[in-house]
Parts: C-alpha cells; structure tokens; sequence
C-alpha cells in the first residue's frame, strides 16, 4: 500500500475541505484532501449561494477573492412578501452589511483552482474510503485511487468535512456524541430557468398554498422554489404547472415573475442536525458532517466556512503546542455560532412555510409576526442581524 504521511488529513473536498486545506497552507501546515466525488462532479453540482459579509471577507482575506468581487451580486436587502403586500428589509440600512449572491459551486471552483495553482494535495474520484485509529496519536485515511491502488495517508490530525451523511461521523461511537435533530414535513420544488431576474434581490413569499422562495443565479439563469410534500414526483410537473403554482404564491403579494425553460428540477428535502461534540479523539467534524439547517435562512455554506477558520486556528495551536486538549476549544466556539443559525433558520422557516395540519387561524398569525417583523425596527434589526450574519469570534 502507498503511504503518504502529512499534518491533517481532510475527508471531503468541497468548499469546507477545501477552504481548510487553504488556510492550513497559508500557516505552514500540511495536509491531504481526498474526496470520492470527482472535481468534474462536483463542479456541475448547482448549489445556489448567499454569502455572509463574513464569508466574503475570509475569502478575500485569503486571496481567494477575485471573482466573487467581480461576479458576485451584492444583495442589499430582501423583499417579505405576505398578505398582499411585499415589503423590502433594507440590511444595509439596519445594520449596515450586505450579502452576496455567489453560488457555492462557484466557491468551489475558486478555492479548487487556487489549491491547484498552490500545489496542495487533492485527490478526487477515490473510493472505498475508510478513516482508522481516530483515537490514537496517528490515525489514517485509507482509499482506492481512480486507477485501483490501494492508498494510505496518514496523519496527526483527522477531519471530516465529507457532507451530511458523513463517513467520519459514523466511526465516533454513539456513547460519545450527541445529535439533536428535527426533522420538517415539507421539502423545496426546486427550479433553474432560463430567465431575466424578477426582481433586483430574492423574494420570499408567504401564502395560503405554502411558502415560495424567488431567488437568483445569474442575469440569465434562475433558482426558484416552492414548498412541496417531501414525497412530490417531479416527472408529475410540467413547466406550465410549476409557473402556474409560483404565479399563484408570488403574484397577489405584489410581484410579478418573469417566466422561461425549466432546465433543472429537483425536491429537496432538509432537516436541521446538530452533533456535539464536534471532536472525538483525534477526528474533528466541520460543515455539513456535524451540522444541517434549513435553507431558508442561507446558513449552510456559511456555517461551514465559519467551522474551518475556527478550526485552522485551533489546529495550528495544537500543532505548536502539542496539546490534544487545544482541540476541545473547536467546539466551544464553533457550536455557539451553530444554534444561533439554527434558531434563526427555524425562526425563517417555521414563520414562512404552511405546515400540513395548519388551519385558518394559524395562517392568520403567521401574518401577523411577519407584520410585527417588518413593522417594527427591533424586528427588522433582528432579521437583518441573522441574514447577515453575527461578528466572528
């Protein structure tokens, strides 16, 4: 078997592996990224994107940041619309920050090219990925390379980045974390259309057939969604039907779609996830692989962005120090930021979507909160705050 030998080897090579591998680097620390996904693969992946003031500034910060200042789209604000009415959250004005419309695959393609350019180690396309010895001083990744080699890296710290159905988590023993979960009754119909925007930032609608999100890729190419049963057959939708069922969420709250070709639809399901601790022995859990939310509140990729530059510098500490109980610090400052995002992603969720049982009265308050929200400046504030996303600790 090959062995490769190496500071901190990252299961998962999407943007929380990849962003990690970068900021290792720019301290001087070696690692290995392997991921069974090729990089063909994951490129073509459509993940819409909205990034953080904070998750802009870590990639410019870190010389990953040309494009996303070039291409990205700075979203001042939202629109809430509900009760026939749509009203703008003006983030720049409450809390002076902004987001970005930048798709997560693009960041994918920006720190992928940058890690190539650096020379890092990253191996797409493997298989039969396997983590050992994740309580001892060395443990190891060990994998089928695309040619059929068996190979080894071995190293002093372990982390898995590899997604929400991690590989990584499921060797920590059950005696030894916890997982706090939530499952929802509903999922997104999702769409990519070819289109003009509808609107200059995204629309979230409120209605009595369930929530709608309007959102945006590119001046020509649309993401769009609408809250659907979990189990909803998409080969049951025709583009005429989708249109109508948007038309029908989003118009009477005072906006109008721009419609166009779907060329991609999906239901997407979602829960929100929690493991604590984010460490076990020498195996550290960052993105997807210890937390899920919901997409309403635009936290996942975030999130993820927020575990790794945590998790660098606690890294690094424990490196220099040669102390494994540095690594605890990781998930006493990560998993505050965590529940923050989950509160405000199920504040989002369960204030915007229909719930299957919900009657008149229900949907008649739900008004009534987005009302209080937009009406009022501690409301707004608070959206705003959370949209955006809370100072780095």
């Amino acid at each position: 078997m090959d062995v490769t030998t190496t500071q901190v080897g990252i299961v998962g090579g999407g943007p929380a592996g990849l962003m990690l591998s970068h900021l290792l680097a720019l301290r001087g620390i070696d690692s290995v990224v392997v991921d069974h996904r090729s990089r063909l693969d994951i490129e073509r992946t459509v993940r819409a994107g909205i990034l953080e003031a904070d998750s802009v500034r870590l990639l410019t910060e870190t010389g990953v940041s040309e494009r996303v200042l070039s291409e990205g789209d700075q979203h001042h604000g939202i629109y809430l619309a509900f009760g026939g009415e749509s009203h703008h959250v003006d983030f720049r004005e409450l809390v002076g920050a902004s987001v970005c419309l930048y798709p997560q695959t693009e960041v994918f393609i920006d720190l992928a090219n940058a890690r190539e350019a650096a020379g890092a180690d990253v191996r797409f396309g493997v298989s039969d990925t396997t983590v050992h010895d994740i309580t001892g001083t060395s443990p190891s990744i060990r994998y089928t390379d695309p040619d059929g080699t068996p190979r080894e890296v071995r190293c002093r710290y372990l982390v898995g980045a590899d997604g929400s159905h991690s590989m990584c988590r499921h060797q920590i023993p059950t005696q030894h974390i916890r997982q706090y979960r939530k499952e929802y009754p509903f999922a997104w119909f999702g769409i990519l259309c070819e289109a003009p925007k509808s609107a200059p930032e995204l629309i979230y609608s409120h209605s009595e057939r369930g929530f709608a999100l309007i959102s945006q890729r590119t001046e020509t190419m649309q993401r769009m969604y609408f809250q659907c049963d979990p189990d909803e057959n998409v080969d049951d939708w025709s583009d005429d039907r989708i249109w109508s069922e948007l038309r029908a969420r989003v118009e009477p709250n005072g906006h109008e779609l721009v419609e166009g070709p779907v060329t991609d639809k999906a239901v997407l399901r979602f829960r929100s996830n929690v493991v604590e601790p984010m460490r076990y022995g020498s195996l550290l859990l960052a993105g997807d692989a210890a937390h899920t939310v919901p997409p309403t509140g635009a936290k996942g990729l975030n999130l993820a962005l927020a575990d790794v530059r945590i998790l660098a510098d606690v890294l690094q500490k424990a490196l220099a120090e040669g102390d494994d109980d540095v690594l605890d610090e990781y998930s006493q400052r990560a998993l505050d930021r965590v529940w923050r995002s989950q509160h405000f992603s199920y504040w989002m969720t369960s204030m915007l979507h229909r719930l299957p049982d919900t009657d008149a009265f229900s949907l008649r308050r739900q008004v009534a909160e987005l009302r209080s929200v937009v009406r009022s400046k501690a409301g707004s504030t608070f959206l705003a705050e959370g949209y955006t996303g809370w100072p780095s600790t």
